[in-house]
């Protein structure tokens, strides 16, 4: 799908946006369709290099087995809405990462998936009340969200729920991190 049918509403809402995000298409691959600055602050790259690319480039050789499992599980199973899991990236420069990533579908009202909604988090060295703040932003962004999308006559799938697994996630964050800090990673 072509960047220009993307509702002016969305690309409005991902540029007004404090917190990094993405949103992919649905066909093979998903390649991205749009990201906004913090997304490129947090990776380092601009949209020339990652729009048109899968998500995964991020991931460079990282095995990332879990996360990997549950984001093919999402975008496979019709009845998942989102995901919200940890997962190693790199920035540009080529420095790890502990990713909080968030993903949901974007969805016209016919049911049809139009697009896939992802939101990044770097919780490598974040403090827990950093998290938190994310976490209450992330919310108010869904929550914003689906307004514009209306207009645009789509809805996003899933709930504020998947947010709801802080502690769980900081625990997996700090396994990852224990992990990067571990002799003979780069």
């Amino acid at each position: 799908m072509p960047s220009q049918d993307i509702p002016g509403e969305l690309r409005q809402y991902f540029e007004a946006s404090h917190i990094a995000l993405a949103l992919a298409d649905v066909t093979e691959d998903n390649p991205l369709l749009l990201v906004n600055e913090p997304f490129r602050a947090l990776t380092g790259y601009d949209d020339a290099e990652v729009i048109g690319r899968n998500c995964r480039m991020l991931q460079r050789d990282a095995e990332n087995r879990q996360p990997r499992a549950k984001i093919r599980s999402f975008l496979e199973a019709g009845r998942q809405a989102s995901v919200r899991t940890t997962i190693l990236n790199f920035r540009k420069d080529g420095k790890p990462f502990v990713n909080l990533l968030y993903m949901s579908k974007l969805t016209a009202l016919s049911g049809e998936v139009r697009f896939l909604f992802a939101s990044q988090f770097d919780v490598s060295r974040s403090q827990p009340e950093l998290l938190s703040a994310y976490d209450n932003e992330l919310g108010r962004t869904l929550s914003r969200l689906g307004p514009a999308l209306a207009e645009s006559g789509m809805v996003i799938e899933g709930s504020l729920m998947i947010i709801a697994n802080t502690v769980a996630t900081v625990a997996q964050a700090k396994l990852t991190l224990a992990d990067l800090d571990a002799p003979g990673f780069p």
